[in-house]
Protein backbone atom coordinates (compact mmCIF):
# COMPACT_ATOMS: atom_id res chain seq x y z
CA UNK A 1 0.00 0.00 0.00
CA UNK A 2 1.32 3.26 -0.75
CA UNK A 3 0.97 6.29 1.43
CA UNK A 4 2.98 8.78 -0.41
CA UNK A 5 4.33 8.68 -3.91
CA UNK A 6 7.07 10.95 -4.48
CA UNK A 7 6.78 13.43 -8.21
CA UNK A 8 9.00 15.96 -9.46
CA UNK A 9 5.94 18.34 -9.61
CA UNK A 10 5.14 18.37 -5.68
CA UNK A 11 8.18 17.77 -4.23
CA UNK A 12 11.95 18.40 -6.19
CA UNK A 13 13.72 20.62 -4.75
CA UNK A 14 16.49 20.72 -8.06
CA UNK A 15 18.93 19.25 -5.66
CA UNK A 16 19.73 15.74 -6.47
CA UNK A 17 20.85 14.30 -3.54
CA UNK A 18 17.81 15.46 -1.04
CA UNK A 19 15.28 14.90 -4.05
CA UNK A 20 16.88 11.20 -3.73
CA UNK A 21 16.87 11.23 0.13
CA UNK A 22 13.14 12.20 -0.07
CA UNK A 23 12.44 9.59 -2.32
CA UNK A 24 13.97 7.05 -0.03
CA UNK A 25 11.84 8.81 3.33
CA UNK A 26 8.63 7.69 1.04
CA UNK A 27 9.94 4.66 0.39
CA UNK A 28 10.54 3.88 4.33
CA UNK A 29 7.44 5.49 5.04
CA UNK A 30 5.00 3.60 2.72
CA UNK A 31 7.20 0.35 4.01
CA UNK A 32 6.29 1.21 7.42
CA UNK A 33 2.38 2.11 6.52
CA UNK A 34 2.96 -2.09 5.45
CA UNK A 35 4.14 -3.26 8.72
CA UNK A 36 1.15 -0.94 10.28
CA UNK A 37 -0.96 -2.80 8.09
CA UNK A 38 0.54 -6.35 9.04
CA UNK A 39 -0.13 -5.48 12.96
CA UNK A 40 3.29 -7.01 13.00
CA UNK A 41 5.00 -5.40 16.14
CA UNK A 42 8.07 -6.55 15.75
CA UNK A 43 8.18 -5.26 11.85
CA UNK A 44 7.04 -1.87 13.27
CA UNK A 45 9.72 -1.67 15.76
CA UNK A 46 12.09 -2.39 12.69
CA UNK A 47 10.64 -0.05 10.14
CA UNK A 48 9.72 2.65 12.36
CA UNK A 49 13.70 2.44 13.24
CA UNK A 50 14.86 2.30 9.82
CA UNK A 51 12.71 5.82 8.98
CA UNK A 52 14.22 7.77 11.92
CA UNK A 53 17.61 6.79 11.62
CA UNK A 54 17.35 7.06 7.52
CA UNK A 55 15.35 11.02 8.57
CA UNK A 56 18.09 12.37 10.95
CA UNK A 57 20.95 11.30 8.76
CA UNK A 58 18.97 13.08 5.63
CA UNK A 59 18.60 16.13 7.82
CA UNK A 60 22.38 16.10 8.66
CA UNK A 61 23.01 16.40 4.83
CA UNK A 62 20.56 19.19 4.46
CA UNK A 63 21.87 21.09 7.48
CA UNK A 64 25.38 20.78 6.29
CA UNK A 65 24.48 22.02 2.83
CA UNK A 66 22.87 24.87 4.71
CA UNK A 67 26.18 25.50 7.00
CA UNK A 68 28.37 25.21 4.01
CA UNK A 69 26.64 27.37 1.88
CA UNK A 70 26.04 29.97 4.70
CA UNK A 71 22.01 29.19 3.50
CA UNK A 72 19.93 32.34 5.23
CA UNK A 73 17.03 30.27 6.41
CA UNK A 74 18.94 27.71 8.02
CA UNK A 75 18.16 28.31 11.21
CA UNK A 76 14.39 28.34 11.42
CA UNK A 77 14.42 24.96 8.65
CA UNK A 78 16.87 23.36 11.32
CA UNK A 79 14.26 24.30 14.13
CA UNK A 80 11.55 22.57 12.01
CA UNK A 81 13.99 19.47 11.89
CA UNK A 82 14.33 19.17 15.58
CA UNK A 83 10.77 19.37 16.57
CA UNK A 84 9.74 16.72 14.17
CA UNK A 85 13.34 14.73 15.59
CA UNK A 86 12.10 15.32 19.24
CA UNK A 87 8.61 14.06 18.31
CA UNK A 88 9.81 10.75 16.54
CA UNK A 89 12.46 10.26 19.11
CA UNK A 90 9.86 10.11 21.86
CA UNK A 91 7.77 7.90 20.13
CA UNK A 92 10.01 5.73 19.46
CA UNK A 93 11.52 5.48 23.01
CA UNK A 94 7.67 4.83 24.15
CA UNK A 95 6.97 2.29 20.90
CA UNK A 96 9.81 -0.03 22.48
CA UNK A 97 8.98 0.26 26.17
CA UNK A 98 5.64 -0.58 25.02
CA UNK A 99 3.95 2.45 26.23
CA UNK A 100 2.78 3.70 22.68
CA UNK A 101 1.69 2.11 19.20
CA UNK A 102 2.48 3.12 15.89
CA UNK A 103 -1.27 3.04 14.11
CA UNK A 104 -1.84 4.33 11.02
CA UNK A 105 -2.60 8.13 12.33
CA UNK A 106 1.25 7.71 12.84
CA UNK A 107 1.75 7.47 9.18
CA UNK A 108 -0.41 10.14 8.26
CA UNK A 109 1.00 12.52 10.97
CA UNK A 110 4.05 12.01 9.32
CA UNK A 111 2.60 12.04 5.71
CA UNK A 112 1.14 15.16 6.60
CA UNK A 113 4.36 16.50 7.38
CA UNK A 114 6.32 15.53 4.52
CA UNK A 115 3.57 16.84 2.27
CA UNK A 116 3.55 20.31 3.70
CA UNK A 117 7.30 20.47 4.49
CA UNK A 118 9.11 19.36 1.41
CA UNK A 119 7.13 22.05 -0.74
CA UNK A 120 6.51 24.55 1.42
CA UNK A 121 9.88 24.56 3.49
CA UNK A 122 12.55 22.56 1.06
CA UNK A 123 11.72 23.88 -1.74
CA UNK A 124 12.66 27.07 -0.86
CA UNK A 125 16.27 26.16 -0.61
CA UNK A 126 16.71 24.74 -3.90
CA UNK A 127 16.90 28.23 -5.83
CA UNK A 128 19.42 29.29 -3.31
CA UNK A 129 21.71 26.04 -3.34
CA UNK A 130 21.67 26.02 -7.12
CA UNK A 131 22.51 29.62 -7.35
CA UNK A 132 25.69 28.04 -5.36
CA UNK A 133 26.60 25.92 -7.86
CA UNK A 134 24.55 22.50 -5.88
CA UNK A 135 22.87 20.66 -8.10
Amino acid sequence: MSLITWTKEQFATNVSAHDAEHQEIFRLVNVLGDAVASGDRNAIGKELDALIDYVVKHFAAEEANFAQYDYPAAAGHKAEHDKLVATCADLQKKFHAGEAEVTGETAGFVVGWLTDHIPNIDRLYGPYLNAKGVA
